[in-house]
Parts: C-alpha cells; sequence; structure tokens
C-alpha cells in the first residue's frame, strides 16, 4: 500500500526544505512526526503537515488503523515557481528579489512493500 500527499506552491526555498527533509527520509512515521517537532527550521512544521496528511489519507483511503507500520519511502522537495520582486537601489537602480517556492511530495509505504515481502 502506497500513500502520498503532496503540498504546492509552499513560500520556502526548496534549497532549505530539503536539509528538513533529508532528516527524515527513511523514518517511521512517529518518529519523523516527533523529530520534526523539534526541529528549529520553517520547513520543519510544514513537511510535518504533509507527513500528516499522508497518514489521514491511508487512514482514509486504504483503512490503515495502525500508523506505526507506515514508513516515509520517498519525499521529494522540488522547486516551484519563484516570485520576482525588486527593492530601490541607490543612484537610481534596483535590485532583483526572488522569493522562491516548494513542491513538497511525501510518499508512505507499508514495512512489508518495502522490505519486498508483498507482491
Amino acid at each position: 500500500m502506497i500513500t502520498t500527499a503532496k503540498a504546492r506552491y509552499i513560500r520556502v526555498s526548496p534549497r532549505k526544505a530539503r536539509l528538513v527533509a533529508d532528516i527524515v527520509r527513511d523514518k517511521h512515521v512517529e518518529d519523523a512526526i516527533s523529530i520534526l517537532r523539534f526541529t528549529n527550521k520553517k520547513a520543519a512544521s510544514i513537511i510535518s503537515k504533509v507527513i500528516k496528511s499522508a497518514v489521514a489519507n491511508a487512514e482514509e483511503n486504504h483503512k490503515v488503523r495502525d500508523i506505526s507500520d507506515l514508513k516515509i519511502s520517498s519525499i521529494m522537495i522540488d522547486g516551484g515557481p519563484t516570485l520576482k520582486r525588486f527593492r530601490p537601489r541607490a543612484y537610481g537602480r534596483a535590485s532583483k528579489i526572488r522569493k522562491k517556492t516548494s513542491h513538497i511530495t511525501v510518499v508512505l509505504s507499508d514495512t512489508e512493500v518495502i522490505s519486498g515481502t508483498e507482491s
């Protein structure tokens, strides 16, 4: 059983979000949520919400009752569209400000599927 959840157009840089995603990759869901609770980054709360959404999808769509079996099999942080803004500078110039966005995808699966016992 594989369950996904996506969060798109999130206002955090993909490079900064990937630092947080690397911490919880290939961990069990309960461990990942507890790690993210104490991670002092903006992306930690966002990724935690996406993981909780994927767990809710697993419970609703696949009737999974025991979330201790769920493991993060894949977490991808892709770049979204960049908002371009300008800031005035000296001598009548302007400098560009890039406000980057991210698309976050979390894929959960049972531990049996990961270990290869289920076909």
